[in-house]
């Protein structure tokens, strides 16, 4: 946040080659109120010629990278703090697609758009979900900036139900990205619900406390779903063969 007039005036402006790679993105726990990387998508996202990133693991994490040093352009890299998931890496760097995320899991009911590392609570939410009969489609976005306007739309006018699922303040972050991109979509009888952190300090605390008491862990995102689309408890469902 400190230096925000540098980011603006040094290096968007003149579309200069530079990457910010952010650590401690989202809730960094023990480290202290000052520490969280609660802002970051929200003040990165309004400037001009910004890239802005976040990898759903430590794999997507050096392909993104990679990804940085070959786009010749001011890119935000945010990664969270703490342990990664135990993923093996890629021997071979790729660069991907960029503003373009991926359909991780297929789903008719409802559609969950998440970014960095709230991807993997939003598959193991999508998992709960399931055994209740209610399918989720889960999306990890990759881009906050450019947003990946194709798929987001498309499953929006296919689910009518879409939530944004993000560790970062709700003011002004990648869910308002996302509402003012199917705003522009006009399609009927959408629903647009936001989970990420409120507008307030967070105070210090182990990650997963914090994760649990601000609904941004697996069964937190599962429970909201349920109460955002009431609607969805009451489907039956059907047995397994």
């Amino acid at each position: 946040q400190r230096a925000l007039d540098q980011i603006i005036h040094d290096v968007c402006l003149q579309n200069l080659p530079v990457i910010f790679a952010i650590d401690r993105g989202g809730i960094v726990g023990e480290d202290g109120k000052t520490h969280h990387g609660a802002f970051d998508l929200s003040y990165l996202n309004f400037i001009p010629n910004m890239v802005v990133a976040s990898p759903k693991d430590e794999n997507e994490l050096q392909h993104l990278l990679y990804t940085a040093v070959r786009a010749n352009r001011p890119f935000a890299l945010r990664y969270p703090r703490g342990s990664a998931c135990g993923l093996p890496l890629d021997r071979e760097l790729r660069e991907l697609p960029i503003g373009k995320g991926e359909v991780l899991r297929a789903g008719e009911d409802v559609a969950l758009v998440a970014i960095g590392v709230t991807v993997a609570p939003c598959l193991e939410a999508a998992r709960w979900l399931e055994e209740k009969g209610v399918e989720c489609a889960v999306v990890n976005a990759r881009f906050a900036k450019p947003l990946d306007s194709s798929l987001i739309l498309e499953l929006a006018g296919k689910t009518r139900k879409l939530v944004t699922v993000e560790e970062n303040a709700l003011a002004g972050g990648f869910g308002s990205a996302v509402l003012g991109l199917v705003e522009s979509g006009n399609i009927p009888e959408l629903r647009v619900e936001r989970i990420g952190l409120p507008d307030d300090f967070v105070e210090h605390g182990d990650q997963g406390l914090l994760r649990r008491k601000y609904g941004l862990d697996a069964e937190g995102i599962a429970r909201r779903i349920l109460f955002f689309f009431p609607e969805l408890s009451h489907r039956p469902v059907e047995a397994k063969e």
